[in-house]
């Protein structure tokens, strides 16, 4: 079969329809392959958006969580009695009860000035310490034992031992037969507005 001219003119007009249809396709499928680009450009967008968000949120619960912390641990201090200024009249009164109490039979004591520990700039708080020179006549080792126990549990400060150092006193006609020469650190949590210690 031969088409001819005149076939030709009867189809001509099918023949633009399909190059026009053809035409809209390509244009269809160029805008589709542009729409999908175009979302899974926002996807990735809206997916790393939400992944900085998650870790900012991850961020706010640890932090949450570390104030909490730093506010129990701070409640904590506050119950004991450690924050504030420092209380000598009652540390003082303190040493002359446990002297009562666990029948020591000599005490003398000096505390130093108390000094900031640190100094952090911006922090509302800082630790404080008071030094004790401490001297005591015992009967027997265990009486000092037992006096710096006490004394680190029911004094309202962090009482630190730094050094003590027992002597045998020979003196037949004494209960105390040894003497105690100790060195503490009561440290105390304040407002920040001491000189850092040298």
């Amino acid at each position: 079969m031969k088409f001819t001219q005149r076939d030709l003119q009867k189809l001509q007009w099918h023949l633009l329809l399909v190059g026009l249809l053809l035409g809209f396709a390509l244009a269809l499928s160029l805008w589709s392959q542009q729409r999908l680009q175009q979302a899974r450009s926002e996807h990735a967008a809206a997916h790393s958006q939400g992944q900085q968000i998650d870790k900012r949120l991850r961020q706010v619960r640890t932090e949450e969580q570390e104030i909490k912390a730093r506010t129990s641990l701070f409640q904590q201090l506050e119950n004991s009695g450690m924050t504030g200024e420092e209380r000598r009249l009652e540390w003082i009164e303190l040493l002359q009860e446990l002297q009562q109490q666990l029948q020591i039979p000599g005490l003398s004591y000096e505390f130093g000035p108390q000094l900031a520990l640190d100094k952090v700039a911006g922090a509302a708080y800082a630790y404080h310490s008071s030094h004790l020179h401490l001297q005591l006549r015992i009967v027997h080792e265990e009486d000092l034992l037992n006096f710096t126990q006490q004394l680190q549990q029911r004094a309202k400060a962090m009482v630190l031992l730094r050094s003590c150092r027992v002597n045998r006193k020979p003196d037949p006609a004494s209960l105390a037969q040894l003497s105690a020469d100790c060195d503490m650190d009561w440290v105390t949590l304040r407002r920040n507005t001491g000189v850092k210690q040298p």
